[in-house]
């Protein structure tokens, strides 16, 4: 991101109006590398191919914040991998990390890994401090600390329907393997904020937490999510789940959250009540079937649509209601602006 796009962030989270309304969006694999013209084992392999992917995206819509930005990762493979995951590329699928724990009773000799030295986590770091010099050079910084969530990255070392039951089978090893993976990511925030002084916020992923109840929430989620959001002293604390969000929002201001990506499948409003409007939104236009399948004329009426739903649009950022999609066609993008 830009000084100028981190400062309109910044004022858009203090409830500032800014106008015209800015326009954000979540970019990784599952859109850019085939966007940009390449597979997505050449997008992950290749340090000058994924530069390159960043700068067409950047040099197209300049307008754009691009969120993250510049995000150094292997999809869903990144965390797990430094657990011991084995982890599957194909030339242009989505990779695949298998599971670690196939019963609780491993939890126990589980050990915590080191960012710095374990699974493809160097790689990222390093991919990162290689291509600095070029994203400073394009007149952009490394803004933020990314990470999977902690229930996210735990479902991916046991099988989400596994960690969701042992919530209730094994609560003893399922709070063991929450506070692991909490420390964990703790320390892999940690590195990447000393290793960029430029980073001024958090970044959590994690779909887990839209599949459990309100008390679940209180016991499995919040405290673990407060606890990372607690550690940093950093201005933007983000968040994206675009499973269901309604109990999530409820519980964002309790978290630390203050900027959320959420489901389609809700309204600006909605989050906006349950938040206590205190959090900044990125939403809502569906991301599927809208933004990659509707037509610009369609992705044009139903932004419309969303934001006259909305009505005050302080605290919001325009986007799709999730992360950027396959196939999402460049004209649909410039439709969504253009309907602000």
């Amino acid at each position: 991101m830009t000084n100028e796009q981190w400062e309109t962030l910044l004022a858009v989270i203090r409830g500032e109006k800014v106008e015209p309304l800015p326009v954000g969006l979540i970019i990784d694999c599952p859109w850019l590398p085939n966007w940009a013209g390449m597979s997505l084992l050449d997008y992950f392999s290749s340090e000058s191919m994924w530069f390159d992917a960043n700068m067409k995206a950047i040099n197209e819509f300049p307008e754009i914040m691009f969120l993250p930005g510049f995000w150094s990762e292997y999809g869903m493979c990144t965390e797990p991998s430094a657990f011991g995951a084995q982890c599957t590329f194909w030339e242009n699928e989505f990779p695949h990390a298998a599971k670690v724990i196939t019963d609780f009773a491993q939890v126990a000799n589980l050990e915590k890994p080191d960012p710095r030295i374990h699974g493809l986590l160097p790689m990222m770091l390093h991919r990162l401090k290689n291509m600095q010099p070029k994203i400073e050079e394009a007149g952009h910084a490394i803004r933020f600390a990314v990470a999977r969530g902690p229930m996210n990255i735990a479902s991916f070392l046991t099988g989400q329907t596994e960690l969701l039951m042992a919530f209730y089978t094994n609560p003893d090893e399922a709070e063991k393997l929450m506070e692991l993976v909490t420390d964990f990511l703790i320390d892999w925030l940690t590195v990447q904020v000393e290793a960029f002084p430029t980073i001024d916020g958090i970044f959590l992923l994690d779909d887990i937490i839209g599949f459990i109840g309100e008390d679940d929430f209180r016991r499995w989620a919040l405290p673990y999510f407060r606890r990372i959001y607690d550690t940093f002293d950093v201005n933007v604390k983000f968040l994206h789940n675009d499973a269901k969000g309604l109990i999530t929002a409820k519980f964002l201001p309790e978290m630390g959250v203050n900027f959320f990506n959420f489901s389609f499948e809700h309204t600006m409003s909605e989050i906006r009540e349950l938040s206590q409007n205190k959090v900044t939104m990125l939403g809502n236009v569906p991301p599927r079937d809208v933004l990659a399948q509707a037509t610009p004329d369609e992705v044009r009426q139903c932004t419309k649509t969303m934001l006259d739903e909305v009505g005050d649009t302080s605290r919001i950022i325009l986007s799709c209601g999730g992360g950027t999609p396959p196939a999402v066609p460049s004209e649909n993008i410039r439709a969504m602006m253009d309907a602000r």
